[in-house]
């Protein structure tokens, strides 16, 4: 893939007028999960043998205060020798799914390794529920940035063979997994050498914070605190991080052209890598619409190279 420079023909830019209900003197009242934003934690696999090295497992967590689940593919070398590490991408699912959704990407990785196409990695797919955007609910009931970062990743290194470092560790998305991925990305650029933001809306999280609608998202899963909002927006997290992130992360961003509810916000993205000098590859896919598989079956002899680069140039992987 190459990097397309330009200017976007949309810029995203908005004017919210805030006009709180305490006015009239009544409480906004807030609800993380008015919006659908919904887990669950320890969901069970659907039916049916799972793909050749995919594992369902569990860990404890103390912020969600019970059993969280995740799907971890391990590659065929993992278990044939009992001393090499190996990097890890972390691939967060889409709206309206769960971490039990098409194993497509999975399987894709186990042939290429096979085929001797990539080298041996390990993916990991949180359980992101429903409507998350991997955030942290204001009111606690779904603390799933807190879960993912600071629980599922140390759990991990731990329990695998993994290079427990920024220089080996990646991480992915489509759709609402690509707008997660890319705002942990900015938050946390320390845990990450790479990102590829598939198809996922990136929206100027600041600009939606209007206390006179509770009952609208993102009010409901990020309350009634301004700071929360800012604290929550991949682009003042690229503001407020850009000398740890320029030169540091390598950044895949791509969307379709038939996909637009998507695309407006990601040329605003792209458009403030570019202002920031953030060097990144930028991909629009003609004709493509919102369809993960579509695109991964279109780029599919190339679909892990920008990660596997993104690790030799780290030296996680030798060349």
């Amino acid at each position: 893939m190459k990097t397309h420079r330009f200017t976007p023909l949309l810029r995203l830019s908005g004017l919210f007028l805030a006009v709180t209900s305490l006015i009239l003197g009544e409480s906004p009242k807030y609800d993380s999960s008015a919006n659908g934003a919904h887990i669950d934690w320890d969901a069970k696999p659907h039916e049916g043998a799972l793909p050749a090295g995919v594992q369902w497992k569990t860990f404890r967590s103390a912020a969600a205060g019970q059993d969280v689940s995740y799907y971890i593919y391990l590659p065929p070398q993992y278990r044939a020798d009992d001393e090499n590490r190996y990097p890890v991408i972390y691939n967060l699912h889409g709206n309206g799914k769960t971490s039990f959704q098409g194993f497509q990407d999975m399987e894709l990785l186990h042939e290429g390794i096979q085929d001797g196409r990539w080298p041996p990695m390990i993916i990991v797919r949180p359980n992101g529920g429903r409507t998350t955007f991997y955030k942290d609910s204001y009111d606690g009931k779904i603390p799933l940035e807190t879960v993912v970062i600071k629980e599922l990743i140390p759990h991990i290194d731990r329990s695998y063979r993994t290079i427990a470092k920024r220089e080996g560790r990646c991480i992915e998305g489509f759709s609402m997994g690509g707008r997660g991925s890319t705002r942990l990305a900015m938050k946390y650029p320390q845990l990450f050498c790479s990102l590829n933001c598939q198809a996922g809306n990136v929206p100027r999280t600041s600009e939606g914070f209007d206390p006179s609608k509770p009952g609208d998202y993102p009010n409901n899963y990020l309350g009634p605190e301004k700071q929360n909002f800012i604290d929550n927006d991949a682009f003042k997290l690229l503001e407020k991080n850009v000398d740890q992130i320029r030169g540091k992360m390598r950044i895949n961003v791509f969307c379709g052209t038939k996909d637009p509810g998507h695309l407006v916000t990601i040329r605003d993205f792209h458009q403030a890598l570019l202002d920031l000098d953030v060097d990144h590859t930028y991909l629009e896919i003609e004709d493509m619409d919102h369809n993960r598989v579509a695109t991964m079956e279109l780029y599919r002899d190339i679909w892990f190279d920008y990660h596997v680069e993104s690790l030799h140039r780290t030296g996680a992987l030798s060349r």
